[in-house]
């Protein structure tokens, strides 16, 4: 099963710099403000326009939004296709058409480079996870990109130079 987590499939951060008097998760106020520091995720998602509360209603919102939330917007990343937003759409839509995708069956773990976690799934499927803050030159597991986290650069005929932090999912 996927599952997404509020704010994910916008890149959103979690808010870590909430001041004690806009907190409302009763467990920080049990624990004396030691525990319970949830609150940082779950401020409200950002709809649309460049300042708070970012067309999510006009009374305000429950927790403040960052004031540099404008460019994680809804309607800011809809259409990019460098945005995580569409990113997220493109890789929900597949998991609905690749079989490989949706079926509960094994993976394959493959030989990587270290830093890199790949697999096989049944039909084909093949991913690639960069782990490491280093582009990583890898052999191409598959004859077709499915998807892609980042762009990548073709090393040579036969290897791809997997940019940091990068997930590819692969078509053999």
């Amino acid at each position: 099963s996927a599952y997404l987590y509020q704010g994910e499939e916008l890149g959103l951060p979690e808010v870590t710099d909430l001041p004690d008097e806009v907190r409302q998760d009763p467990s920080f106020f049990r624990a004396a403000g030691q525990e319970g520091l949830r609150d940082g995720c779950r401020v409200p998602l950002p709809w649309s326009g460049d300042t708070a509360p970012y067309g999510f209603g006009t009374g305000g919102s429950w927790l403040p939004q960052p004031a540099d939330w404008a460019a994680l917007t809804v309607e800011a990343q809809t259409g990019d296709p460098d945005s995580t937003l569409e990113l997220y759409r493109t890789a929900l839509s597949l998991r609905r058409t690749h079989p490989a995708l949706g079926a509960g069956e094994s993976v394959e773990w493959l030989d990587a480079p270290e830093g890199v976690v790949a697999f096989r799934r049944p039909g084909g499927l093949v991913c690639t996870v960069n782990t490491t803050q280093a582009p990583v030159r890898l052999a191409a597991p598959g004859t077709r990109i499915l998807l892609s986290s980042r762009q990548l650069e073709l090393s040579d005929a036969d290897f791809v130079l997997l940019p940091a932090d990068t997930t590819v999912w692969w078509q053999e």
